[in-house]
């Protein structure tokens, strides 16, 4: 890096940021990485911040793994696993694996948590990722026996991802509060401590199970902080506060991969950033977005591929289904495409009675930048909207409760490599609907439960349609993720957006 861009960053942020203790490095073993938010329950069912996903699958443990390289299944906690029939799921439980706490992992653990986090009480965040069961039972010293709704043939992406497996015994005794402060797993680091907006503390888990796909961890310690703000993350990096950060905007990227102190890695990721609009009107009385043409002038209006070639860059891709393009089931043949085209635009307003143009809200919780590119193509054909920019929590609450117009939504699909962990999870009659659209939701159960494949797509493909003729949710693009950490570390950048930070080691 050159000293101009180092001494404009170091002298505008430091005062902000303050002295940071020297813990971070290879010196003191210890990995401490930095993001904007944090999960408002550390409880991996209770919350589906990104944040909050790296947690999991470096402190849980789960049934299956799933080989980022391969795509292929292996076996975690259980050993084996055999379907019975579509809708039964025998699984044999791993022996001498024990929780953070010392407790015996055991078939009792794995059955409390599926049947504990579908019941009404458990309020988990992202029900779809658990709803395809309908109960588990024991069978055995060492087996359990999954029970379906209907069939799944996703289901064992998802018992390789956001299902972790709880500690019955200890979970009990403390309940969900006490669980978020203080949480036990069997991943390969343990949470030593927790401080709300500052972040969580994490030791290597010595006694790890042997044989685990994933490996005993290699760096003693893993500290995650939470820094708001994106250029105090970046001057803390600088100055050796912390280790390893990411989202770093394109053009900030491009600047630090010239010190020769950092490595800066790139990559297209499965997550996609979305506009889901106010169907039936609740957020405004009289709301215009009950009109399919103001829904689709919106569509028309905004410059998605400028927005990728300009300012989102790092190989992201404009989409135009409401799913990430590589995933199962998601395709965009036949789908309407909503090229950029303002006076079309204009004209839609026009002919729905709004000439003099409309005034909306937008709600978003990150990249603001990104929000207001939107906001300034919208003003431009006369869609006034008033910015409202919330933390994650506020966010998804005040969306699911019909107080957002527009609200700018991203997605990463839990990292599961099916449209069954995005698109149903907004439109299929849960609680991010805010559609309710009775032909989207029959055609997404029927993609979810077919155990055909040709059919299973054909009713993706069908919902996907009806989605973007209506206008119910505009799809911007896939989201890269800029890395920047100290070149000490060795570091692997992985497209489901899921730092593995148990398998990075010190240089």
């Amino acid at each position: 890096m050159g000293q101009g861009l180092a001494g404009a960053l170091l002298g505008g942020f430091l005062l902000a940021v303050g002295p940071s203790p020297a813990l971070a490095g290879k010196a003191n073993d210890t990995l401490v990485y930095a993001s904007d938010s944090e999960p408002e329950n550390l409880s991996p069912y209770h919350n589906s911040l990104r944040e909050g996903v790296i947690l999991s699958r470096n402190v849980w443990d789960t049934l299956l793994y799933r080989d980022p390289k391969t795509g292929q299944q292996q076996p975690m906690l259980a050993t084996a696993w055999t379907w019975v029939d579509p809708l039964t799921l025998d699984l044999t439980i791993r022996d001498g694996v024990t929780f953070h706490n010392g407790d015996p992992l055991t078939p009792e653990d794995v059955a409390f948590t599926f049947n504990y986090v579908l019941t009404p009480e458990a309020k988990i965040v992202t029900k779809s990722n658990v709803d395809w069961m309908k109960s588990t039972e024991v069978t055995g010293p060492h087996s359990v026996r999954i029970h379906l709704k209907a069939p799944f043939p996703a289901a064992l992406d998802y018992l390789a991802g956001p299902t972790p497996i709880l500690p019955a015994a200890y979970f009990k005794k403390v309940g969900l509060d006490g669980f978020s402060k203080a949480p036990v797993g069997t991943g390969p680091y343990r949470i030593v401590s927790t401080a709300s907006g500052k972040g969580v503390k994490m030791a290597r888990n010595d006694a790890y199970w042997p044989g685990s796909p994933i490996g005993k961890a290699k760096i003693g310690k893993l500290e995650f902080r939470v820094i708001p703000d994106g250029d105090s993350r970046m001057a803390e990096l600088m100055t050796g506060g912390v280790d390893w950060i990411w989202r770093v905007p394109t053009d900030q990227a491009d600047q630090l991969k010239r010190d020769p102190t950092l490595t800066v890695l790139s990559a297209e990721t499965m997550r996609v950033g979305f506009l889901q609009f106010d169907v039936q009107g609740r957020a405004q009385e009289n709301s215009p977005l009950k009109d399919v043409r103001v829904r689709q002038a919106i569509a028309y209006a905004i410059d998605r591929k400028a927005m990728v070639d300009n300012l989102v860059r790092g190989g992201s891709r404009v989409m135009n289904a409401l799913c990430f393009i590589e995933q199962f089931g998601c395709t965009d043949e036949g789908v309407p495409v909503y090229s950029y085209d303002p006076a079309k635009a204009r004209a839609l307003l026009k002919e729905a009675g709004y000439a003099n143009g409309i005034d909306l809200d937008l709600a978003a919780y990150r990249e603001r930048d990104y929000a207001e590119a939107v906001i300034g193509y919208l003003r431009a054909v006369g869609i006034r909207v008033r910015l409202n920019y919330l933390r994650f929590a506020a966010f998804r609450d005040a969306v699911r409760g019909g107080k957002v117009s527009i609200a700018y939504q991203t997605w990463g699909s839990y990292s599961i490599d099916d449209v069954s962990a995005f698109t149903p999870v907004f439109f299929g009659g849960g609680d991010d609907d805010v559609t309710r659209d009775p032909t989207v939701i029959a055609e997404l159960k029927a993609g979810d439960t077919s155990i055909d494949p040709a059919l299973r797509k054909a009713k993706y493909a069908e919902a996907l349609k009806r989605i973007a003729a209506q206008a119910y949710a505009l799809p911007m693009f896939s989201y890269p993720s800029n890395y920047a950490f100290t070149a000490d570390l060795s570091f692997t950048a992985q497209a489901d957006e899921i730092p593995r930070f148990y398998a990075a080691s010190w240089k």
